[in-house]
């Protein structure tokens, strides 16, 4: 066999030799790559979004069912805990999720100087970026505080306040079922549904997402996130 080969090669090089005029052909240039498809975003649709994370114990069991059922979700998350957990937050952007600004301790704004509310939102934004390259427009006010000195106080830091339509009171701890009943009996299209992958005990929330998932895709919804 090896001798074949080697007559095989001889004659190309022979070939060659006495072809000096003859140019090597060139392979044909690949075909341009095709542009990347662009998925439509869906027109029945709800907003998942977890509050306080994120944690050690439930961001990456909720990530995990997030995944498994093919939702993306908002990820409000606090300062401090990005600065022990930043590995977390850029799984959570690594797979898709939006990851927004909850502030750097869950203070209430409404009670806070012009110093200490810039301190709250922009120390949550500078670990974020540090975390995951880019820096949140969205802001959610803990407890839903608004008034107007803080949407005020907001607008001129860049950021849109945004809270939620469907509380599930997962925080309460009120059992698996009423979560899930809290969030598909008030869920319509264009809802934002507020859950927590962090702040506490996670495991009822955790215990109830995958019903919510299924119970929502089988009656058509899609899901959206935030980015502001």
């Amino acid at each position: 066999m090896m001798m074949v080969v080697s007559a095989v090669i001889g004659t190309v090089v022979v070939a060659a030799a006495r072809n000096p005029s003859q140019q090597p052909q060139t392979a044909p240039p690949p075909p341009p790559s095709a542009a990347p498809v662009k998925v439509a975003l869906p027109t029945k649709y709800v907003v998942l979004t977890f509050d306080d994370g994120p944690d050690a114990a439930y961001t990456p069991k909720i990530l995990d069912i997030l995944a498994k059922y093919e939702a993306k979700a908002t990820f409000f998350e606090i300062g401090k805990n990005v600065t022990k957990h930043p590995e977390l937050s850029k799984r959570i952007h690594d797979a898709g999720h939006s990851v927004q600004n909850h502030t750097w301790t869950h203070a209430d704004l409404r009670h806070l100087s012009a110093t200490a509310f810039r301190q709250q939102v922009m120390s949550a934004d500078q670990a974020i970026q540090a975390a995951i390259g880019s820096t949140p427009a969205c802001l959610r006010p803990p407890y839903g505080g608004m008034d107007p000195t803080v949407r005020q106080r907001a607008k001129a830091l860049g950021k849109d306040l945004v809270v939620w339509t469907v509380d599930s009171r997962d925080w309460t701890k009120p059992g698996t079922t009423a979560i899930v009943q809290r969030v598909l009996k008030n869920v319509h299209s264009g809802s934002i549904i507020l859950m927590h992958d962090g702040g506490g005990n996670r495991t009822q929330t955790v215990a109830a997402l995958p019903t919510i998932l299924k119970s929502l895709k089988a009656k058509g919804y899609g899901f959206r996130t935030l980015n502001c």
